[in-house]
């Protein structure tokens, strides 16, 4: 078999149809909406029907304002080398996402040595549990606490 010598399998390529070359309805039927020029279907038309999204019940609140934080244990920070720990070197060793929002520390696990931790927030057994290690606790500001 030569490249030169393939044929398509009948039936797979058809040509385009021609639209507005004479034939008053120019292949779009004959009247309503979608006859007419500039017709573009919203997302969620049913016909001029209440759409289903309008027509079922809303629940709940979803503050816009809420802080979302990830969270992490104390006992995650042996897979860590070095005795400081900030969210871009939690980063480079695969414990937490790039896109991980905001930092909260979390006291559960033991502390075999001192660590100087960098995070947006502490838990109050995490921050005693620190120190009491000999370590250092910093907190970096979130934005909407300034």
């Amino acid at each position: 078999m030569e490249l030169n010598k393939m044929k398509s399998t009948p039936g797979s390529r058809k040509k385009n149809k021609r639209v507005g070359r004479g034939d008053k309805t120019a292949g779009r039927g004959e009247n309503g909406q979608k006859s007419r020029a500039g017709y573009s279907k919203k997302i969620g038309f049913e016909g001029g029907q209440n759409p289903l999204y309008k027509r079922i019940p809303k629940r709940g609140f979803k503050n816009i304002n809420k802080i979302e934080y990830t969270v992490l244990n104390l006992d995650k920070f042996v897979r860590v080398k070095g005795d400081k720990i900030t969210p871009e070197i939690l980063i480079e060793s695969n414990i937490i996402k790039s896109n991980y929002g905001y930092l909260k520390i979390l006291g559960d696990g033991k502390l075999t040595k001192a660590y100087t931790v960098t995070a947006h927030k502490f838990s109050e057994s995490a921050r005693k549990a620190i120190e009491d290690a000999g370590g250092k606790v910093e907190i970096i500001k979130v934005k909407s606490e300034e």
